[in-house]
């Protein structure tokens, strides 16, 4: 299927031929040109949570937050029992000290064939797993430094996602205590990545910007397993949150 590095992980992680699960995994023996999305969704999904088993043991442990994170992503994709097994699989080899993370990168950035979006989408949930436990230590914060390096990705991308992921868990951590609104406003505006100070129109176009950039139609047409669809839903949703109450406090229409 894919071969090299992520071939052998996802080799490994299957242990025998599945006829059906994660669509874009392609029976064997069907040779994909590079950058066909197939190929795409079946690096990007095991790059996921190969990567992901690395973040998680960054620390030298992994928490049952982290645990749980992982089984969050594997939920709301709702994969075949089956899928889920080769999830797991996967997240268990990222944790092991021979896992072959830069090769790993470096074929993933190849396969996703500058497509930007979603590189930063897959930034986007290794950061999630990053903050599982409500915080990113410093064995965490330089891993994921290291794989922006290698997927050339910039620091200033990295502060800005990781400002708006941290926004994020905020909001879930209110709404959990039961807080009336959820967000906060600073959230609001961390999310959307723009300055209280902004004007109206730079809201709007922040707005519409990052719902472009999460629009799962989008992202799967370029390479997002289709059963991730329902990471990219509930970002945009948080993204919407973030403007209407942006927009409430500023009378905006």
């Amino acid at each position: 299927m894919l071969g090299g590095p992520l071939g052998a992980v996802l080799g490994a992680a299957l242990g025998h031929k599945f006829d059906k699960g994660l669509e874009g995994l392609p029976a064997g023996g069907i040779e994909w040109d590079s950058g066909d999305r197939e190929r795409v969704q079946t690096a990007f999904f095991t790059a996921t949570f190969t990567v992901m088993g690395r973040v998680a043991k960054a620390d030298g442990r992994v928490t049952a937050e982290e645990i749980g994170l992982a089984e969050m992503v594997m939920s709301q994709m709702s994969l075949s029992p089956e899928m889920r097994q080769t999830a797991i699989r996967l997240f268990n080899q990222g944790k092991a000290d021979d896992f072959p993370l830069d090769q790993v990168l470096e074929q993933f950035r190849q396969e996703c064939h500058r497509r930007q979006t979603l590189v930063q989408m897959f930034l986007e949930i290794q950061l999630q797993a990053a903050y599982a436990d409500g915080r990113m230590d410093a064995a965490e914060e330089a891993l994921l430094l290291h794989i922006c390096e290698r997927l050339n990705i910039s620091e200033f991308t990295f502060r800005r996602l990781e400002q708006m992921i941290r926004a994020e868990r905020h909001g879930a951590g209110r709404r959990q205590a039961a807080a009336p609104q959820g967000l906060s406003l600073a959230d609001a505006y961390a999310i959307l990545d723009v300055k209280p100070g902004a004007s109206d129109q730079e809201v709007k176009k922040a707005y519409r910007r990052l719902m472009s950039q999460h629009h799962p139609d989008k992202l799967v047409a370029k390479g997002l397993p289709e059963e991730m669809m329902k990471l990219a839903v509930q970002k945009t949703k948080e993204i919407r949150k973030a403007y209407e109450l942006i927009k409430e406090s500023r009378g905006m229409r």
